[in-house]
């Protein structure tokens, strides 16, 4: 089935069989490896991008449901000229990230964590990350990250 997105800003299309999750559209079509696979059963939030503005875990929904809908992976979360979007650059000063497998899905439910919740407490943001596992970092420099990078989207 051909399946229409606007991905990072660009248009795109796929041909994909009807049974083809978003996150192998994304990956193995598109070929934008940024966009994790982690454990397919929607557990671990490796898989996560923001899907019309809101992020969600790519692992357990089809491409073809998602026809026409704008598409967000870490890799578009950069400015064109290579500027990091501000919570990877708070995730890259705290240092939020040990190993970086769940990095990607980390920094995209952060934000839009920051753009649902902008007050959240620390309590509050480990809560709402709950569906991201990482399993170096302990959460602590990541919670600080969130934070950091909240207060830098703020102001930008």
């Amino acid at each position: 089935m051909k399946v229409q997105f606007k991905v990072n800003g660009q248009g795109a299309s796929v041909d994909v069989p009807p049974n083809t999750l978003l996150v192998h559209a994304i990956r193995e079509h598109l070929q934008l490896t940024g966009t994790h696979v982690g454990c397919d059963t929607a557990q671990c939030g490796a898989c996560t991008v923001m899907l019309n503005g809101r992020a969600i875990k790519s692992c357990n929904t089809l491409a073809v449901q998602h026809d026409g809908a704008e598409i967000t992976t870490i890799e578009g979360l950069a400015s064109a000229d290579g500027t990091m979007h501000p919570m990877q650059a708070a995730f890259k000063e705290c240092h939020g990230l040990q190993c970086g497998f769940c990095t990607p899905g980390m920094v995209i439910s952060a934000v839009d964590l920051c753009q649902r919740h902008p007050k959240a407490g620390e309590g509050e943001i480990r809560e709402l990350l709950e569906g991201n596992i990482c399993r170096c970092t302990g959460y602590q420099n990541i919670v600080k990250a969130v934070q950091q990078g909240r207060t830098a989207m703020a102001s930008a």
